[in-house]
């Protein structure tokens, strides 16, 4: 299990350094459009994966690499295969990361933000990133597919405590899938609750990489438009978060290390990884090796070959 990856091109962060916290993959969803497949037993315990001290160090040891190959980092993001969340240690490893002087983000889906001692731990980064995707229960459900035992109305009120008591920047982020989350009652709703806990930019986004359910279909140019104009007559900004990110992914001396780190948590499409080879000097046998062994795995998506790591047991 690697547990930093990059710096990636972040269509928020810049160049963001990933911290992959959770092992694959440990979440309290079961997210139809998630990037890194289903999860397999739902959990909303937190618990401890790594300790900090080992988190420091391998966060450490990335950043020599990268500002050798002279790359540049804005953030330090707590991004995993799972809730990070449910780390035990999550707020621990963000203090021990504060000396290192780069911003520090989390990505969250918010659903454990209802338990006091996940709220304060998330409250130590600078900047959070929560998942509002309906506020409709019947929505909610089948588009998160929580754990069975999360309650809706429990959540957002741990988001608005959470939005109370952060001193950072907040922001959300909202995927629209087709015939889902894509009505005006649901896109009204999440606005007028983003407004209340006062956001400071609303991100709408679509899949732009495969999903876990293959049938999952991101929304329409139309129906997009629509739930930005919806958005913004609600919260002081709104971004679409539609574009690719880039191929501009970092090499640290190590490709096939890279290779397997990056797409843990984040596939890439081919040209991103011919951008990476390019950059190492190497060339696509690596990539047909990795295919060979099983420790990477090419898949289709929109009309782009992407490649992801395989899975330990899988």
């Amino acid at each position: 299990m690697t547990i930093t990856f990059g710096p990636v091109p972040s269509r928020r962060l810049g160049r963001s350094l990933g911290i992959n916290n959770i092992p694959p993959k440990s979440c309290s969803y079961s997210c139809l459009y998630c990037q890194v497949g289903a999860t397999r037993g739902r959990t909303i315990v937190p618990q401890e994966f790594y300790q900090p001290a080992e988190i420091r160090q391998a966060v450490e040891l990335q950043l020599r690499k990268v500002r050798d190959a002279r790359e540049t980092i804005d953030y330090l993001t707590f991004v995993p295969d799972g809730e990070p969340g449910l780390d035990i240690n999550l707020g621990k490893s963000i203090k021990l990361l504060r000396p290192l002087d780069i911003p520090i983000a989390v990505i969250s889906n918010a659903s454990l933000l209802w338990l006091p001692k996940v709220r304060k731990a998330i409250s130590e980064a600078d900047w959070v990133s929560i998942k509002v995707d309906s506020v409709v229960e019947k929505a909610w459900q089948k588009l998160n597919r929580p754990h069975e035992r999360l309650q809706l109305d429990q959540i957002l009120d741990g988001i608005r405590q959470f939005a109370r008591e952060f001193g950072g920047q907040l922001v959300s982020e909202t995927m629209l899938l087709q015939n889902i989350n894509d009505s005006r009652e649901n896109l009204a709703g999440i606005a007028a609750f983003l407004q209340e806990i006062g956001i400071a930019c609303a991100y709408l986004a679509i899949p732009t990489r495969p999903t876990a359910d293959p049938d999952a279909q991101g929304v329409d140019e139309a129906t997009l438009n629509r739930a930005y104009q919806e958005f913004a007559g609600y919260v002081p900004k709104v971004e679409c978060l539609l574009g690719y990110e880039g191929d501009e992914f970092a090499f640290s001396g190590d490709v096939e290390k890279d290779l397997l780190s990056i797409t843990a948590v984040h596939p890439m499409r081919e040209s991103a990884v011919r951008t990476l080879l390019n950059k190492a000097h190497a060339d696509w046998q690596i990539v047909d090796k990795l295919l060979g062994e099983g420790r990477l795995v090419k898949t289709e998506y929109l009309g782009e070959q992407y490649y992801l790591r395989r899975f330990v047991g899988k």
